[in-house]
């Protein structure tokens, strides 16, 4: 497997360049125009999660992003280097959203939700030194060129 990987400062100003390093890749890989603008807004979730639960020295914290492309699918890892996240606790709030009443949802909460709809599979685990976000998205032969 060949993984690209970009590391960027723990800041908001430096997501836009994880989106085109992303739209570079899936490109290359033929996704469809609707699923790269799907994995972006998936990536930029998972990239300010990062930014907001990361380190609490923004001047010192990280965000390491791997992209792992496959043959019929393409994997993005987003780790931060902050305290560890409640991994488990994160997924199991996850819950399908009700339909009518989304009066409990908190400020900000959406991100998961969003990564869970839009990607094929979501994962998030807890490191010794932080918190991992993985997505996969499958490359659907019909969209291929």
């Amino acid at each position: 497997m060949n993984a690209i990987r970009l590391q960027i400062p723990a800041h908001a100003d430096y997501i836009d360049l994880v989106r085109i390093c992303l739209y570079g890749i899936a490109s290359k890989m033929s996704y469809a125009y609707e699923d790269i603008e799907d994995m972006k807004v998936a990536v930029s979730e998972a990239c300010n999660n990062a930014v907001i639960h990361g380190t609490p020295d923004p001047n010192e914290g990280v965000i390491d992003i791997s992209f792992e492309p496959e043959d019929h699918a393409l994997t993005i890892k987003v780790n931060n280097s902050g305290s560890e996240a409640l991994a488990t606790d994160v997924l199991d709030k996850a819950a399908p959203l009700p339909d009518a009443d989304v009066s409990g949802l908190r400020v900000g909460g959406l991100g998961i939700y969003l990564m869970q709809a839009l990607m094929d599979e979501v994962e998030v685990n807890a490191l010794e030194n932080g918190t991992e976000v993985v997505l996969k998205k499958y490359l659907n032969v019909a969209s291929e060129h």
